[in-house]
């Protein structure tokens, strides 16, 4: 998860010195741990990650855990290409990190792409779906339909040895290497994980619900994602896991920003700029949000029919907009029709 934040903070500020002067030796810290936590699975013929916790907080010692996997090998592919820029934009920089931390480049790449080229990620092809860890599909798969309200929470009404035992998941696992990793599958591959994974999962995290807000939106499930955006929003106000006491759960409150600006909002940084594909929830006349992007602040509001992107900056900003570029000049406004789309 620290190497996704140095990704997504230059995704989002294009600044590409803070690889130079802190990224590359935290990225390369990180690459070396995944490279010696993975071994050789014969029997598989691939490399594997045994005894680790994933996102879900409802398992633990799991075997090949798919996200865990999947961002570590992601890890090592990035910690390659940020050392490849960093070597173009900085040489001499470069070759003080490298001599300081004894960073044997050729060696230590050619295992690291060994390990990207064969690392185990488990998965149903019969299910279409990732399995959130080996002996996944094992458990008895019920979903949270079949628990008696009496259950819940269940971290405070089961033992631990049932809560482990069962299929129930605390917060999004796979689906929060779908969110992270949206771009790497095609839409149905993210809907038939979302359908498989959100029944299953019970929410009591303050982690959870956004994630799933945002997928919803991404997937057009529209009342699904206000659903979700409630419970993030409302965790504490109604108490819905039985904790409050205990105090406010900060990530929540962060959560309830992604849900409205990512979810309803739909907005994205790709190849340096921003895309935007907002709806309004059928609940709410409109929304508005503010987000500064490397030099310029917008300022987005969407309503039932359209949506208006104000440009509070001097300077004119491209972006995209329901997949359609559109030039905001310096300190003016564009409105776009919203698309119509299926509130399913």
């Amino acid at each position: 998860a620290i190497a996704y934040a140095i990704f997504d903070y230059v995704r989002y500020t294009g600044d590409e010195r803070y690889l130079v002067d802190y990224g590359l030796e935290v990225l390369i810290g990180i690459a070396r741990f995944w490279s010696q936590r993975v071994n050789w699975s014969g029997e598989k013929g691939k490399y594997v990650m045994l005894g680790v916790t994933g996102p879900n907080e409802y398992e633990n010692n799991v075997n090949n855990n798919w996200y865990t996997n999947y961002i570590a090998r992601w890890c090592l592919e990035y910690a390659i290409e940020v050392a490849r820029r960093v070597k173009e934009l900085a040489p001499a920089k470069y070759r003080a990190l490298a001599d300081r931390i004894h960073f044997r480049e050729e060696k230590e790449t050619a295992k690291a792409r060994e390990i990207i080229a064969n690392l185990h990620l488990p998965e149903s092809e019969e299910r279409g779906i990732f399995l959130q860890q080996d002996g996944f599909l094992d458990k008895e798969q019920l979903t949270v339909k079949d628990l008696a309200p009496g259950d819940r929470p269940l971290n405070q009404k089961w033992s631990w040895d049932r809560i482990l035992r069962s299929v129930f998941i605390k917060q999004a696992d796979v689906l929060q290497g779908l969110y992270f990793f949206e771009d790497d599958f095609d839409e149905e591959t993210l809907r038939r994980n979302y359908e498989f994974y959100e029944p299953r999962t019970v929410h009591e995290s303050s982690l959870s619900p956004c994630v799933h807000a945002i997928l919803a939106a991404k997937l057009g499930l529209q009342e699904k994602a206000y659903e979700f955006y409630l419970r993030t929003s409302r965790l504490d106000l109604d108490d819905y896991n039985n904790d409050t006491e205990d105090g406010c759960h900060i990530t929540s409150m962060a959560g309830t920003w992604m849900a409205v600006v990512k979810g309803f909002g739909g907005m994205r940084v790709r190849d340096g700029r921003v895309h935007l594909a907002p709806f309004c929830p059928a609940q709410w006349e409109s929304f508005a949000f503010n987000v500064r992007f490397r030099g310029h602040l917008l300022n987005v509001k969407a309503t039932q029919r359209e949506v208006t992107i104000g440009n509070a900056s001097p300077q004119p900003l491209t972006l995209v907009v329901f997949d359609h570029d559109l030039t905001v000049p310096g300190n003016e406004s564009a409105t776009v029709a919203m698309p119509v789309v299926d509130k399913a």
